[in-house]
């Protein structure tokens, strides 16, 4: 059963790229703007739009909940490890399934009483500096945000759950961090140079 639900791990990998690029795609536009709009008060030739505030902060908004999304996969939430070493593995296993299953349960409210507030609130006023354009816009990243953090829970729980069941260990985060990945060739290289050495020092002693 594992090995059918394994072979869904390549939607998730592309959706993570998908919502990674589109937040630094976000990133760039909000440093783009805020940097125009601050050029503009200075300097009489560049333009300094007046709905650059507003569009800023509500594409800080998106990026700030598709990274926390994100962080979801990746295990990298601030997180209470200090008695971590002092419980035993089944129980660790346990309480991350229910700190998840918590986590879950709370983007499912953001899912639901943000869309309502979205498609009420939001759909009945506009922006002050483009009155053309619905609000909306501003309160559609609750839901977005609850959206993409039930995709990562649901992986994460099942992560859990495969790990109880087989009993292997489990690690914090579905994705490996490419600092993670150099640091354990570090050790490989490392330990591969030690074993060389102690073959070189048994050679000598012969």
């Amino acid at each position: 059963m594992f090995e059918r639900l394994d072979k869904i791990k390549p939607v998730y990998d592309f959706i993570y790229k998908v919502l990674l690029v589109i937040c630094k795609v976000l990133l760039i536009a909000d440093i783009l703007i805020t940097t125009l709009s601050v050029l503009g008060r200075y300097i009489p030739f560049i333009p300094d739009p007046s709905w650059s505030e507003e569009v800023v902060l509500t594409l800080m908004s998106y990026m700030a909940v598709l990274s926390a999304a994100l962080a979801i996969r990746r295990g990298a939430h601030i997180r209470m490890t200090a008695f971590d070493r002092y419980l035993p593995e089944n129980a660790l296993k346990a309480l991350d399934l229910i700190a998840d299953l918590m986590v879950l349960a709370f983007a499912v409210v953001m899912m639901v009483i943000g869309s309502n507030y979205a498609a009420t609130i939001g759909s009945k006023g506009s922006y002050v500096s483009m009155p053309k354009i619905s609000r909306i816009w501003m309160y559609l990243p609750i839901p977005v945000a609850g959206v993409s953090m039930i995709v990562f829970e649901l992986e994460t729980i099942y992560s859990h759950i495969k790990s109880m069941v087989l009993k292997t260990p489990y690690l914090m985060g579905a994705v490996e961090d490419e600092n993670d990945e150099i640091a354990e060739a570090l050790k490989e290289a490392a330990a591969e140079e030690a074993a060389a050495g102690n073959d070189q020092g048994k050679g000598g002693e012969m």
